[in-house]
């Protein structure tokens, strides 16, 4: 039905930068909101950021300033800048899709990528 690819993990110094991608597939009419969540060994799942379709965004204190939200409405891809990464931006960062209106009138409140590991080491 919706396949949320993520690419742009890996292995990066402190201080370094990476990008993060998603693209949402499948016949989607639109969605709501679009976000990157993380995990990190040990911790409960928490909110890096979102973006609304209209733009909004939002973002946890943690990365405030270091960590920008994009999306491409048209082609239901996100993206997520990271810069001055610390150790402590290790995790596996899930791609989110929420509000996702498909043809057929389906919907999916909440869709889930696979996650992709983010590793910064010191």
């Amino acid at each position: 039905q919706v396949q949320l690819v993520e690419s742009g993990g890996g292995l990066v110094q402190a201080g370094g930068s990476l990008r993060l991608s998603c693209a949402a597939s499948g016949s989607i009419l639109s969605i709501n909101a679009m976000g990157w969540y993380r995990q990190a060994p040990g911790k409960q799942r928490e909110l890096v950021a979102t973006i609304a379709s209209g733009g909004s965004r939002n973002y946890a204190d943690s990365v405030k300033g270091r960590f920008t939200i994009s999306r491409d409405n048209a082609k239901n891809t996100v993206w997520l800048q990271m810069n001055s990464l610390k150790s402590e931006d290790t995790a596996v960062y899930y791609c989110t899709a929420d509000g996702v209106f498909l043809a057929g009138l389906k919907y999916i409140s909440d869709y889930w990528g696979q996650g992709t590991q983010v590793t910064v080491s010191s």
